[in-house]
């Protein structure tokens, strides 16, 4: 009885044993997807394409209902207000006029970030609301030279069908209220997705 009982425990750590060499095992945290899986997740990527998409985008400094609030003051003055954090809320209009038919939101901050010129940190998504784009992003980070005619940025990704978006976008300033510091600035932005 002892022998068949050693040979039953023997037989048995022997299964388990080749059992735990038969379970594969993850050796990093990463892997390649495969181009079924690609398709599960609604990406093409023989099928890219570029989009060019113009908006308003409405900084309200001033009023009852700001749009743009400063949130961090600079430790001491300066002349290009060198530290000033502002949160943003900005309505993305299809025209020039506030009224104008809503296209989305860019949510994000700014601040100054240059001492000796006006030149911001713009970090924003712009958050659609508007037809087959509602519900997706596309998050823009760069360097914002408030005077300079033209400010470029890049485009540095995205969600929902602009996953995986690339691009620039061009800042123009349309109107600058020295009042009361609200601003609406046109945005020409050109995005690569699938």
């Amino acid at each position: 009885m002892q022998s068949f009982l050693q040979i039953t425990t023997f037989s048995l750590l022997i299964f388990f044993y080749s059992l735990s060499l038969s379970i594969p095992t993850q050796a990093s945290f990463d892997r390649t997807i495969e181009d079924e899986e690609v398709q599960v997740l609604g990406l093409n990527f023989k099928k890219e394409k570029l989009t060019h998409f113009k908006f308003y985008w409405h900084d309200i400094v001033g009023g009852p209902r700001p749009t743009s609030v400063k949130v961090v003051n600079p430790p001491r003055k300066s002349t290009t207000a060198f530290g000033v954090m502002n949160m943003i809320d900005n309505p993305l209009t299809e025209g020039p006029k506030l009224g104008s038919k809503l296209v989305g939101r860019a949510q994000g901050f700014y601040a100054s970030a240059c001492q000796t010129d006006v030149g911001l940190l713009m970090a924003m998504n712009f958050g659609f609301v508007e037809g087959k784009y509602n519900g997706s992003t596309i998050t823009v980070l760069g360097r914002n030279m408030v005077f300079n005619k033209v400010r470029e940025m890049p485009v540095i990704g995205g969600s929902g069908l602009f996953r995986f978006a690339r691009g620039y976008v061009q800042a123009r300033t349309y109107t600058f209220n020295l009042k009361n510091g609200d601003a609406t600035v046109q945005y020409d932005c050109y995005v690569m997705h699938y």
